[in-house]
């Protein structure tokens, strides 16, 4: 099918899906279309709506791109299925499940769908699944829109290469509202947690590993990313029979279609096949297991266990109130803690981690944990027996962190002697007799680990870490002679103890600012001439839109909100939530937009905090609430040296910004003079060059 011909299928577009069509921000299409409006070639006008989104014809967006070179994207014609979605009534997220089954129809068949009837694809349909375990049912019940979404899935894939990278887009773009992640989806880090631990524990396998999970959830597709097209395995994704495990089903024969070196299954290996290391996942709640009851779940864990067979092991994902914490005293709280006991008695679990908040995007305040499931300890005598536990409360899992839990997490299904042999960073051995004597939290043995902020470096550290400041320093003195002056030392102070931000707030030390509700009609773009205020909104924060492009009048602004306080030099505008950031006001006298914030640093703690040091650490902290954030204090001694370096910093910055505009402009001149004549150019010849 030529390019021409897919435009031809009627494809509808969002503001949004032009931006990623086009590789450019979403305000960006905005300003496209105010500013064409009235030229010879203004921008397409919207077809329909959908909710409250507006819907564009691809091809007249496709053809506008072209026409005007607009965007980042010269293949944009032939990409717009990527980012298109078919039109009429349904929306994109139920038009998901058929457009699902028929990129896995086209996959199995390895042949387009658009050229065939609505009988020959049902009739294909039941050929490659005669059992109906996968696709037959979801393309039976579209009804007169198979066909459109048949050539819509050719298209797709065409756009995307593979149907398999058309299948990943569907998932990506469906977000929490498909049935593959609905409210149960976890971030990277902690799917990219759960698989390496499971790695790591079917490592040393003679036979080729088996990954099992009929969860729904995305571990085995991240499995089978890291094996490659190398390393052979079995990924089995569980006989159920919902639409989450259908859509798994679905996806894992995708994945694997053209990976020889994977074997897709939906039952178990048998007995005799079992030499191999078996590693299970679970996670609640999931797509097919949407259990949040804490009885359910342990009772599931517990079945669970009790089925492992020789040295089969487990990666268990669950709320930690569920896992780790003190349960409740009431009936239901009693009935969990008796199952959790029995689980613990059983010596199955090898390891016990609270993990930080975040890991679940629709709950960003719910911490997860994760248990180890392992061989017992039989030819251990049972008041010797322990278990490894960890409390990683607001650590960062970044790839450092995720390395050494992981290798924490393998060794603990080792005996004492390798316990003994390895240097555990994060786990701690516990008897798990006190564990069952103890009836609150299971990880309250293991204090939860000091980040980088919070513990004082070591000299070796401290070494590496001026090693590479200098490195920088001398980068950025070799591109000219900014900061000539400043020299680095070995430290002499030690940091002084971090705060949270309540205990900041309740001591004075910083002051809460709250953000203002601005009417939308008292915005206004940028202009020349009018006394206005700078507005900085969650936008301006995450860097999505350009600082100082929206502006408020003063006269509005006074006669509307007269409560409406302005920001004052050194501020730190702050926004919470998935995406939060925060960034440091240097000039002030701007409106801040709710839902953004605003520090402000005491008066007189101005010499013990630092609102560059305070936005950083608010950038990288874990998600959760943001008064239980840890921030830096700087001591007093060495805090006039710190200000007057960061103002070289920030001075030099400011110079190269000037220049960086200045180049632009001057290119922009030559460009236009040049090619409308006003003038040419004479290459003159560089001393030293012939």
């Amino acid at each position: 099918m030529t390019a021409k011909q897919q435009i031809q299928l009627d494809l509808r577009l969002t503001l949004s899906d032009i931006a990623g069509l086009a590789r450019v921000q979403r305000p960006v299409v905005s300003m496209w279309r105010s500013r064409n409006k009235h030229t010879h070639t203004p921008f397409p006008l919207p077809v329909g709506v959908r909710g409250r989104q507006e819907l564009f014809d691809a091809a007249e967006v496709t053809g506008w791109l072209s026409e005007t070179g607009r965007g980042n994207n010269p293949q944009a014609r032939e990409d717009a299925a990527a980012f298109a979605s078919p039109p009429g009534p349904d929306t994109k997220i139920e038009h998901f499940t058929a457009l699902t089954a028929l990129l896995a129809l086209r996959c199995l068949r390895d042949s387009p769908l658009g050229s065939h009837s609505v009988e020959d694809l049902l009739d294909m349909a039941d050929e490659c699944d005669p059992d109906d375990e996968l696709l037959y049912s979801e393309l039976e019940n579209v009804g007169g829109q198979l066909l459109p979404l048949a050539r819509y899935a050719d298209q797709l894939s065409n756009a995307s290469y593979t149907a398999a990278a058309a299948f990943e887009l569907l998932l990506d773009r469906a977000g929490p509202d498909s049935p593959a992640q609905g409210r149960t989806a976890l971030t990277p880090e902690a799917v990219d947690l759960a698989v390496s631990a499971a790695l790591e524990l079917a490592a040393g396998s003679l036979n080729p590993p088996v990954f099992m999970d009929d969860g729904g959830s995305g571990f085995l597709p991240a499995v089978a990313d890291i094996l490659g097209e190398a390393e052979v395995a079995v990924l089995c994704v569980g006989a159920g029979s919902d639409a989450a495990a259908r859509l798994a089903w679905r996806r894992m024969q995708v994945l694997g279609r053209y990976k020889e070196n994977l074997r897709i299954t939906r039952q178990p290996p048998p007995p005799a096949e079992r030499s191999a290391s078996v590693v299970r996942f679970a996670q609640f709640p999931s797509p097919s297991h949407p259990l949040t009851d804490a009885v359910q779940v342990l009772a599931a864990i517990d079945e669970m266990a009790l089925g492992m067979e020789g040295h089969a092991t487990a990666v268990v994902l669950a709320p930690a109130s569920i896992l780790t914490d003190a349960l409740p005293p009431s009936p239901e709280g009693r009935d969990a803690g008796r199952i959790r006991s029995d689980i613990l008695r059983s010596a199955r679990i090898r390891a016990i981690v609270r993990l930080p908040q975040g890991l679940v995007p629709a709950k960003p305040r719910q911490a997860m944990a994760l248990w180890v499931l392992g061989e017992a300890h039989n030819h251990v005598e049972i008041p010797d027996r322990w278990t490894m536990v960890a409390n990683l409360t607001g650590v960062d899992l970044n790839k450092d962190v995720l390395q050494d839990l992981v290798g924490d997490l393998a060794a603990s299904l080792g005996d004492r002697t390798q316990i003994r042999a390895h240097s555990f960073r994060f786990t701690t051995l516990v008897l798990t007799r006190s564990l069952l004597a103890g009836s609150g939290s299971l990880t309250a043995a293991a204090p939860a680990h000091r980040t980088p902020q919070q513990r004082v470096p070591s000299h070796a550290e401290a070494s590496s870490k001026l090693v590479a400041a200098e490195d920088l320093l001398t980068q950025v003195r070799d591109g000219g002679p900014p900061l000539a002056a400043l020299r680095l030392v070995a430290g002499k102070v030690a940091p002084r103890p971090p705060c949270s931000v309540g205990e900041a707030l309740k001591d004075g030390s910083l002051k809460y600012l709250p953000g203002l509700r601005v009417d939308a009609g008292h915005l206004e773009a940028m202009q020349s001439g009018s006394a206005q205020f700078t507005i900085i909104g969650p936008e301006e924060v995450s860097g999505q839109q350009p600082w100082g492009s929206r502006k408020i009048n003063q006269l509005v602004m006074a006669n509307a909100y007269p409560q409406g306080r302005l920001t004052e030099p050194g501020d730190v505008i702050f926004t919470t939530g998935a995406q939060g950031s925060a960034v440091v006001d240097e000039a002030g006298s701007g409106v801040v937009l709710y839902p953004a914030r605003i520090l402000r640093i005491g008066a007189r703690n101005k010499a013990s905090m630092l609102p560059q040091m305070l936005a950083q650490d608010f950038r990288n902290a874990p998600p959760g609430p943001w008064r239980q954030r840890t921030v830096r204090r700087v001591d007093t001694e060495v805090k006039p040296a710190l200000d007057g370096a960061l103002a070289q910093v920030a001075a030099e910055r400011h110079r190269l910004a000037v220049r960086l505009a200045q180049l632009d402009e001057l290119g922009g001149a030559l460009l236009e003079g040049v090619v409308n004549g006003h003038f040419g150019i004479v290459d003159t010849p560089r001393e030293g060059t012939s």
